[in-house]
């Protein structure tokens, strides 16, 4: 919702900048801050890197776990196969044929939706496919994404907030003969190293928050005030943003520059140098950090640089405390500590010139332009697509196999958005707000929409056609996709 309700008064998100810089939302929702987010940051934690599992068959159990996220009671966790909070990384090859056994272990339904990946709606994972409690779900595709950075997570409708903040989730990695041909970091949690990026806000008796928007203890990889030893030479992050609301303008704690290399779907033609990324939830880069030329044994970080954020990326919002509080809003804080070690004798000490050739369509070839916006019923009331609140059997969309199309998202409601289509990856063609980012010029499954702002994408739906199974377009701000703001589309012959 874009709105605060407390009791019989209705407050505007807006509201939260016009009491003294803490917001009228601390006033009549105050948290008591406790030792917990004091001790989580007091001291670095080693890095979890999640387990691997390589080949065609993938075995996956969702159950309830513990972690010790910080000092006194274990925090009860979701993970997969008993990892705790996550699960494990799932490296593919593209061309293979996989098979995947998904089994709920918890008492709930749930469904594990494959972020990214261009396969068959009946094998998506989106709220169709439901996974009753100690019931097993095995979808069987071929791999047909290129090289890059992909997820899984619950998509269950109305509880895949409290899934995800609990720690549902986890990394695939797929592989390919361009990408593996070219020089660079991939000796996976020595110079390959994947971030899961999610604050969570603890009870005094250190339970995760399931319904809070913004946590106050920043996670990477569900480790609090994570520190990992890196090597003194090019090092590889893959970002991943699962947060409900909040962005992360992300940036090195000194001020270089670092490469993208990577977005949701693909390798960049290029490496783009940049000094700061904004990633919203759902979105993932890959990057390169240059740490040849640092002292080993000293530190550096990987910092979020959102004081000052721009209101409508979520955590932008100055309170500390209520509904759309977190100690975490509009300051700078670290994700990753970095201490440099000594180079290992596989790493990467050059840049690449060249990654790939991307061919993306273009206008001219588009036979459909859709437009769709993001809408309400007035303050209080749940975000929707065109009016139209979620509901399994409506179809919002329905797009010819085949075809290549324009979508142009709106939005001008009071907050932004993050929007993320299923079974195909685009190009991002305008924002109307200006030029597109350097480091969007790649192919994008997510992106951020800001208010008063459109932005509209081209995409070819080939390959899967259904009558009866549907895809998602959706926000990926779990509250916001919970409320009702996803959208179905079939893709028929």
């Amino acid at each position: 919702m874009s709105t605060l309700n407390q009791g019989d008064q209705t407050i505007d998100r807006r509201s939260l900048f016009k009491v003294g810089g803490i917001g009228i939302a601390a006033a009549f929702a105050p948290n008591v801050l406790t030792s917990q987010h004091a001790e989580a940051a007091a001291i670095s934690n080693k890095l979890w890197i999640p387990p691997k599992i390589s080949g065609k068959t993938f075995n996956l159990k969702l159950a309830n776990g513990t972690k010790q996220i910080a000092k006194g009671a274990l925090t009860k966790t979701y993970g997969y196969n008993g990892t705790g909070f996550w699960g494990p990384s799932l490296f593919m090859n593209k061309g293979d044929e996989v098979t995947l056994n998904v089994t709920n272990g918890l008492s709930e339904s749930t469904t594990t939706h494959w972020h990214g990946m261009h396969l068959p709606a009946e094998m998506d994972g989106g709220p169709m496919q439901e996974i009753l409690a100690g019931k097993t779900w095995s979808p069987k595709f071929k791999v047909m994404n290129n090289a890059a950075t992909f997820w899984y997570h619950p998509h269950m409708h109305k509880t895949t907030q409290k899934q995800l903040a609990l720690g549902a989730g986890g990394f695939i990695f797929v592989r390919d003969s361009i990408e593996s041909a070219l020089a660079l970091p991939r000796t996976y949690g020595i110079d390959d190293i994947p971030l899961a990026l999610g604050s969570r806000t603890l009870s005094s008796s250190n339970q995760i928050g399931t319904t809070t928007i913004y946590g106050d203890t920043m996670l990477t990889n569900g480790v609090a005030n994570a520190q990992v030893d890196l090597p003194a030479q090019y090092v590889r992050l893959r970002l991943l943003n699962i947060e409900s609301e909040r962005a992360y303008n992300l940036g090195i704690s000194d001020g270089r520059k670092f490469y993208v290399i990577s977005t949701d779907g693909g390798l960049v033609d290029k490496p783009i140098p940049v000094k700061k990324l904004l990633m919203v939830p759902g979105e993932r880069y890959e990057i390169l950090v240059d740490l040849s030329n640092d002292k080993i044994g000293s530190t550096i970080s990987l910092r979020a640089f959102n004081k000052g954020l721009t209101f409508g990326y979520g955590g932008s919002e100055p309170a500390k405390s209520g509904d759309f509080g977190s100690l975490l809003n509009n300051v700078d804080f670290d994700v990753l500590k970095i201490k440099v070690t000594k180079p290992i004798s596989t790493g990467i000490s050059s840049l690449p010139a060249l990654l790939t050739k991307n061919v993306f369509p273009v206008k001219s070839q588009a036979s459909k332009a859709r437009a769709i916006a993001i809408t309400d019923n007035g303050p209080g009331t749940p975000f929707t697509f065109d009016g139209k609140s979620y509901s399994m059997d409506y179809i919002n969309q329905h797009v010819k196999l085949g075809a290549t199309e324009t979508w142009t998202i709106t939005n001008d409601r009071v907050f932004g958005h993050s929007f993320h289509i299923h079974d195909v990856q685009f190009k991002i063609i305008s924002r109307s707000t200006g030029p597109i980012p350097a480091h969007e010029n790649g192919w994008k499954d997510t992106f951020s929409i800001q208010p008063s702002e459109k932005v509209t994408f081209i995409a070819k739906f080939e390959d899967y056609a259904s009558s009866e199974w549907a895809f998602m377009y959706h926000c990926h701000m779990a509250n916001h996709e919970d409320g009702g703001l996803m959208g179905q589309f079939l893709v028929e012959k």
